[in-house]
């Protein structure tokens, strides 16, 4: 089977790409810096966001990432009610199924937590790869390879949507074409990527002729 004959996949990030969870986010990192007298601004924490918590911690140079994750984690159950999708965002997805494109989720955020927020978009996703075996985190390729393994199709016949820069590395290292979410919470970087200024412009990936990257040897370093 070729790339042309594969269904097409789009494959996207959660926060700052599907929702805006930014609001739950930071009330998690009070909570985390309050009851464990850590004093690391929010700012510090969300330049790694993208990543796994406790890769995130490690950056951060704090200690005990089991301890602080737990605190996390359960501020951000009592605060999931704070996340709303991107405008147009389940529009858009409704569009992309309706065209008969595979949908796909590579988060960072752990399953318990994710699959609640997902399920607001009453979107069909047909893989979610989240956080656990022994897979590397973001911005390693494990993830973004093993959903389009899930979707049984190849990086030439997908598209990553991403927001922050170990998503644009992890695109990179799968062989995987990438747009840049700038409604999210990062910079594109340089050079500059495809970039959606808003979910809308994510359909001008339906047109048929879009053109499909190669995959690239030696990609998945």
């Amino acid at each position: 089977m070729t790339a042309s004959t594969l269904r097409r996949a789009l494959v996207l990030d959660l926060d700052g790409v599907l929702l805006d969870t930014r609001p739950v986010m930071r009330q998690a990192w009070r909570a985390v810096r309050e009851r464990h007298g850590i004093d690391v601004p929010f700012e510090m924490y969300e330049q790694h966001l993208g990543r796994p918590f406790d890769d995130i911690m490690e950056l951060l140079g704090l200690t005990e990432a089991d301890r602080l994750h737990e605190t996390y984690a359960q501020a951000s159950e009592r605060g999931c009610e704070l996340a709303r999708p991107f405008d147009g965002m389940e529009e858009v997805l409704h569009t992309f199924a309706a065209a008969d494109w595979l949908l796909g989720v590579v988060t960072s955020k752990p399953l318990d937590r994710a699959a609640p927020l997902l399920a607001r978009l009453g979107c069909p996703f047909a893989a979610v790869r989240t956080p656990g075996g022994l897979e590397r985190g973001k911005p390693a390729p494990d993830p973004l390879m093993l959903a389009l393994i899930d979707l049984a199709t190849d990086p030439a016949a997908a598209m990553f949507v991403g927001d922050m820069a170990v998503d644009r590395e992890c695109a990179r290292r799968a062989g995987v074409p990438y747009v840049h979410a700038a409604w999210g919470y990062g910079d594109p970087g340089s050079p500059p990527p495809a970039i959606a200024h808003t979910p809308q412009d994510l359909l001008g990936l339906l047109e048929p002729d879009q053109p499909s990257a190669p995959f690239v040897e030696g990609s998945l370093l």
